[in-house]
């Protein structure tokens, strides 16, 4: 009961925003002056759909939209493109929680690794019809693998470290509701 407390969803919705920033500015400082020969994982797609599928009320669309939308103009992305893919990724993800809840770990993954594919070949092709200029396709590809090699390690930390968990069938939100 006290996991679907208004002042608890609150909190865990401001962590969401602080770990996020707090992701967002590591990336930011410099620690090497070198071009990377290859990309790293998206933290930030991580720590979103982790929380999404495992508490959809921790991790509101705006939320998602704010931060993803501010990482878009820091990282000097086109604004806008990634910050809505990531909101339809993740409303996506939402929608899928109670299914996936019974299932085992590695069939959430496969949701995850399914949508974000899905999400960067739509920027990949939004911007090719844009002609904008853009990462080769294998750093692309690095990209994405790393964030799903990563994305186990998220959860896990998510689960032990913030106790983000999975709702149990029979747990209740804070009006009552089944979740």
């Amino acid at each position: 009961m006290a996991e679907g407390s208004a002042p608890r969803v609150w909190g865990m919705r401001m962590l969401y925003l602080g770990l996020a920033l707090a992701v967002i500015f590591a990336k930011l400082i410099p620690l090497d002056f070198q071009p990377q020969v290859w990309a790293g994982p998206d933290l930030l797609v991580a720590l979103t759909f982790a929380w999404a599928l495992r508490r959809p009320e921790f991790v509101p669309a705006l939320s998602v939209a704010v931060i993803v939308l501010l990482a878009d103009l820091l990282f000097l992305r086109p604004p806008g493109l990634w910050a809505a893919l990531m909101v339809i990724g993740t409303q996506a993800l939402k929608n899928r929680a109670r299914n996936l809840r019974d299932q085992p770990f590695m069939m959430e993954w496969l949701a995850v690794a399914g949508i974000f594919l899905a999400i960067s070949l739509g920027n990949r092709l939004v911007l090719a019809v844009l002609m904008v200029p853009q990462a080769p396709l294998g750093l692309t590809v690095i990209h994405v693998v790393m964030t799903l090699i990563c994305y186990p390690v998220v959860v896990m930390i998510s689960q032990w470290v913030f106790g983000v968990r999975k709702a149990a069938p029979g747990d209740l939100d804070r009006l009552g509701q089944r979740i």
